[in-house]
C-alpha cells in the first residue's frame, strides 16, 4: 500500500504536466491561426495542430542537458522542450526580441538555453546536426542525449541513410524520431516510398526501430524513458516512427481538404484521436480550467510582448551573414 500512495501522486503530476504542454502547444499554434490573416505575422507557418503528441512524448522524457534538433514543421518540439514563448512570438512578428532576432521567422527557432539546436527550411538538414552534435556530447562524455526530429520526406534525403549510418557505427546517443503525416507537402507516401516498412530498413544499420501507429503520447514517453539510461552509457541510437496527421495545410493557417489529396475522412479518424482531448481526460474539470487559464494568459502575455517589441535597426541586415 505505501508504493502504491507514493506513486499516485507522481502520476496525477505526469498527466497534469503532459496535458498542459500539449494543450499549451494548441493553443499557441491556433492563435497563430488566427492572427496570420493579420499580416502581424511576418514568416510563412508550418502549424504543428494534430501532430503535438509526438513532441511532447518525446520532450517530456529528457532531461534538461538533452538536446533537441527539430525541423521546419517545428513549433511543438521547441515549446515542449522548454523554448522561449516571447521568442518564438517576436520571431513570427519579425522582431528583434525573437530566438533569431527577426531574421529567421518559424522555420528557423533555436533556443539554447533550452538545449532546442535549431530547425531549419531545408528538408533534412537538422538530421546531420543532430549527429554531429550527439558525436560532442560522446567526446564530452557529458551524459546528453539529443532526439532529432524528421518528417517522413526527410528519409528520402541522402543525409539521412548517411547519419543513420555515422551514428550507429560510433553508437552516438540519438534518438531518430519520424513524425510520419504520409504527405511530403502534396505526394503521399504511396507515389514516393516502394514499401512502407521505415523501420525495417533503419533496422539493417543495426538501430532499433519501432512504429508507433496512432501517436500515442504517454506510450512514446513511456518508450524513450526506457531506453534513455541505456543510451547514454554508450548503447547507440534508436528510432521512432509516430504516424500522425496534420490538420491543417501544409503552410498556412487554413485547410486543404478542397485540393482533393486529402479527405476530410482521414481527418475525423484522427480527430477521435486527438492526443489534447484525450491529456484531457486524465484531469478533473477544476484542473483543466485552471491549466487552460494560466495557458491563456501566458499566450496573451507572448502576443503582447512581440507587438509591442521593436523591428531589427536597418544596420542589423548584414550582421551574422557569413557567407
Amino acid at each position: 500500500m505505501p508504493a502504491k500512495a507514493k506513486s499516485a501522486p507522481k502520476k496525477a503530476d505526469a498527466s497534469l504536466r503532459l496535458y498542459r504542454s500539449l494543450r499549451r502547444i494548441r493553443r499557441v499554434e491556433e492563435e497563430i491561426a488566427r492572427l496570420y490573416p493579420s499580416d502581424k505575422i511576418k514568416s510563412p507557418v508550418h502549424l504543428s495542430i494534430g501532430q503535438e503528441g509526438i513532441a511532447v512524448g518525446v520532450c517530456d522524457a529528457l532531461e534538461k542537458r538533452d538536446a533537441v534538433s527539430g525541423t521546419y514543421r517545428g513549433h511543438a518540439t521547441y515549446l515542449a522542450k522548454g523554448g522561449s514563448l516571447n521568442a518564438m512570438m517576436a520571431e513570427l512578428y519579425g522582431k528583434d526580441t525573437g530566438c533569431a532576432r527577426g531574421k529567421g521567422g518559424s522555420m528557423h527557432l533555436i533556443d539554447m538555453s533550452a538545449k532546442v539546436l535549431g530547425t531549419s527550411a531545408v528538408v533534412g538538414t537538422t538530421v546531420p546536426v543532430a549527429v554531429g552534435y550527439a558525436l560532442a556530447q560522446k567526446r564530452l562524455k557529458t551524459g546528453a542525449v539529443v532526439a532529432c526530429f524528421l518528417g517522413d520526406g526527410a528519409t528520402e534525403e541522402g543525409c539521412f541513410a548517411e547519419s543513420l549510418n555515422f551514428a550507429a557505427l560510433h553508437k552516438l546517443p540519438v534518438v531518430f524520431v519520424c513524425e510520419n503525416n504520409g504527405f511530403a507537402i502534396h505526394e503521399p507516401l504511396s507515389k514516393r516510398w516502394a514499401t512502407d516498412r521505415l523501420c525495417a530498413r533503419v533496422a539493417t544499420y543495426g538501430i532499433p526501430a519501432k512504429r508507433f501507429a496512432d501517436s500515442d503520447t504517454v506510450a512514446i514517453r513511456r518508450h524513450v524513458e526506457k531506453v534513455l539510461p541505456k543510451m547514454r552509457k554508450g548503447g547507440g541510437p534508436i528510432f521512432i516512427e509516430c504516424l500522425t496527421w496534420r490538420w491543417r495545410e501544409h503552410v498556412g493557417p487554413g485547410e486543404d481538404y478542397d485540393a482533393g489529396f486529402r479527405s476530410k475522412a482521414m481527418l475525423a479518424k484522427w480527430q477521435k484521436k486527438d492526443p489534447v482531448a484525450k491529456a484531457a481526460k486524465a484531469l478533473s474539470a477544476k484542473q483543466r480550467v485552471a491549466v487552460d487559464a494560466e495557458i491563456e494568459a501566458e499566450i496573451a502575455a507572448a502576443i503582447a510582448f512581440a507587438e509591442a517589441s521593436p523591428f531589427p535597426a536597418s544596420e542589423e541586415l548584414g550582421t551574422d551573414v557569413y557567407a
